[in-house]
This record gives structure tokens, sequence and C-alpha cells, in this order.
């Protein structure tokens, strides 16, 4: 089994302090053969991510590690785009300078407000302003793979329980088969099972989906913030990958999917 973790967070990224070369040294500690840093990026002055990221450093850094440790860790250029379906003119010339592997989309914030706050004044209806507000990100974003596809669990789940599968289907499918015919994947995030969540985002039952929808690209990560914690649960998340009946994994380079057999 090709281990990889396609989503890890470093101190370039604003709610992170982990170093580079410390997640590289865990990573190969933890048998990882391919990391990709995924790092917190907005161009919406209004994100909590705006204005943390220096390129130049961050390129540097990945070159350095590269150098270092690329004899025993092949190590990816990502980054996390916050709402990247909003601005998208500014994404895009901003972005296009870069070198990068790989492009996590995910949506944080609803009309720029952050999910708990959502939360707080919508209720249990978050969850549908959420799920509407990724359909958008997957219709027109330039992304590779949907980042943690239920992430508004993460902030409701203490309060509201797990939602209903059920009640969010139709919506949930519509958003697949977009992301699908658009060529874009999902991830199995294995942070929740970090959590009193308990289970990936997202769960079993949207993954299963997306393979009966004939989608195909799944990328795995820990979403960690701290060196320690690279490549955690993989194992789990890998057999859960195999359970929904996929055959392959995917990695990325200059943007290009290469599946990987598990």
């Amino acid at each position: 089994m090709y281990r990889m973790d396609y989503h890890h967070h470093s101190c370039h990224s604003f709610d992170s302090t982990a170093n580079m070369e410390d997640i590289c040294v865990h990573a190969i500690q933890n048998d990882i053969e391919e990391i990709c840093f995924t790092e917190h990026f907005s161009v919406n002055q209004l994100a909590p991510t705006y204005g943390h990221m220096d390129f130049a450093k961050y390129t540097e850094d990945i070159q350095y590690c590269r150098e270092k440790y690329g004899h025993s860790l092949s190590i990816k250029m990502g980054l996390e785009l916050c709402e990247p379906h909003r601005m998208r003119e500014t994404y895009k010339q901003t972005l296009e300078p870069l070198d990068l592997d790989f492009i996590l989309g995910s949506v944080h914030n609803v009309n720029n407000q952050k999910l708990r706050l959502l939360l707080k004044e919508n209720g249990i209806n978050a969850y549908k302003l959420y799920f509407e507000e990724l359909y958008r990100l997957v219709a027109t974003a330039d992304i590779d793979v949907m980042a943690h596809f239920d992430l508004m669990k993460r902030y409701a789940f203490k309060e509201y329980g797990l939602y209903s599968f059920e009640e969010f289907e139709e919506l949930i499918r519509e958003t697949l088969k977009k992301a699908i015919d658009r060529n874009i994947g999902i991830e199995i995030n294995t942070s929740g099972l970090r959590s009193s969540l308990n289970q990936t985002l997202p769960f079993r039952s949207i993954l299963e989906l997306y393979k009966e929808l004939g989608g195909e690209i799944l990328t795995i990560g820990s979403d960690s913030h701290k060196a320690e914690t690279v490549g955690s649960h993989l194992e789990e998340a890998y057999a859960l990958a195999k359970d929904c009946g996929f055959h392959t994994i995917y990695r990325f380079e200059k943007r290009k999917p290469i599946p990987v057999e598990i």
C-alpha cells in the first residue's frame, strides 16, 4: 500500500504552528511515502485566512524539504482554497504563476459568515445553506478535490448530533454529479476520527453514492495541523475506501490525477 497524506497544514496556514521540516520527519517515521501540503489561502479580505500566506517563503520551504528529504518522501505543493467559486478571477491571477501540484476547495464561510455563526443564527437549517454553497463551489471553482465534504457536522454535532443523509440526499447527489462532470474528486478526511465526531468527513453514505454515480477521483488526508498527527488514521481511511468499492486512490502532479492501487 502506497501511503499518502493529501491534506496537511504547516505554519504557512493561519491556524497552524507546525514546522514543515518536522512534519516531513514525522511522515517518514510514520512510513508515509507521499505528502501534499495544502495550506489555507483566500483572496477575500474578509476571510480569516487572508494575508497570512507568503508564497515565496512557502515555495522556498517546499524546495528545502524536497532537497533534504526527497530520497525518502515525495513532497507535493498544494493549497486549500477558501470559497474559490467566489472572486474567481482574482484567484486565477494570483495562483497562475505558482507551480502547484494540487488544489483543495472548501467552504468555511457562507456569505462571509463563519460556519459557527451560520449555525448559531440558522440552527439546523445551516446544513441546507452549507450544502447549497458547496454545490456553487463545485459548479464553477477551479479545484481538483472538494475538502471535507460535510464539514458543517464538525460544528453542529455537539448540539444537533449527526445530520440525516436522506434529508439532504438530493442536494448531495446533484453536487456529486456536478463534481464528476467537472472531473473534481472528493477526499476521505480523517480529522473527525480524532474528535468526538468519531467518523470521517464525509461519512460512508456519501462515499458510496459518489462511487455509485461513477466517481473515481478519491484522495485521503489527515487534515492535520500538527507534525505528530501526520498520516493519522490512514489505515481506517484506506479500508473504508475499499469497503465502498474503490480500488484506487489518487495522487497529483502538476494538478494531474494519477491513480494508485490500494
